[in-house]
């Protein structure tokens, strides 16, 4: 099982469709059971349990380092910093750390306090850079993540994730399927729903039920495709 995160993680970019995403390519052998988990990028937060801080606004610093800018369609300050522990597919407590909408945080703060209470793994949490937007996808990313100032996928209108209204939890493990496309594109492995992994986001799961319990929608219920890994405050 992929326990540890082989030396390319990250480093190997796909060629690139007519439709701007990557060439979808076989699962890896590493990544058929993937269980890593990375280093986390915040200091911990204090304590031996469950331990949230939020922020409102978020400070500039935080922004800074976003994909916020003039122009979104939420202001910077209704966007909340959130740090919050969580458990690693190591089974120990990491921090982590959100940009969300204000109207949410409080919400998602119990969210992940349910999933840490029920030991659901989580491989890293943190904020999507503006650098990130730009790079050519190498299909194995696995951040969980909330604001990122983008539009839906294949098309022009803002994403919930550009308001800080939506929550992608362990994309690899809970990839988006539409016909032939696999987002991250080297995740096809995580088709097959009946073979059950840590990570997975199943229905009647505690990832479904925590959500749900704060009013949120998943992209796993949906008909025309699958977004096994997205949580939204519309339910879109």
């Amino acid at each position: 099982m992929g326990t540890v995160p082989p030396p390319w993680l990250g480093t190997r970019p796909l060629p690139v469709t007519a439709d701007g995403f990557g060439e979808i390519q076989p699962t890896p052998p590493e990544l058929r059971e993937r269980r890593f988990t990375l280093p986390d990028t915040l200091p911990a937060l204090p304590g031996d349990g469950f331990a949230s801080r939020v922020t409102t606004p978020a400070p500039a610093d935080v922004l800074a380092r976003s994909t916020w800018a003039p122009g979104c369609p939420v202001a910077a300050k209704d966007l909340s910093w959130v740090r919050l522990t969580f458990r690693g597919f190591d089974g120990a407590r990491h921090t982590g750390e959100l940009l969300v909408n204000r109207s949410a945080a409080a919400g998602l703060v119990r969210v992940f306090h349910d999933l840490y209470d029920a030991r659901f793994p989580i491989e890293e949490m943190r904020i999507t850079p503006k650098a990130e937007q730009k790079v050519p996808p190498t299909g194995d990313g696995n951040d969980t993540g909330a604001f990122n100032c983008r539009p839906v996928r294949g098309a022009t209108t803002y994403s919930q994730h550009a308001y800080g209204l939506a929550v992608d939890v362990d994309p690899f493990q809970n990839p988006y399927l539409k016909g032939d496309l696999v987002l991250p594109e080297l995740a096809s492995a995580y088709r097959d729903r009946s073979w059950h992994r840590p990570g997975m986001i199943l229905a009647g799961g505690p990832v479904v039920r925590a959500f749900a319990r704060i009013g949120w929608g998943w992209g796993g219920s949906w008909h025309s495709l699958k977004d096994l890994q997205h949580f939204s405050a519309n339910g879109t």
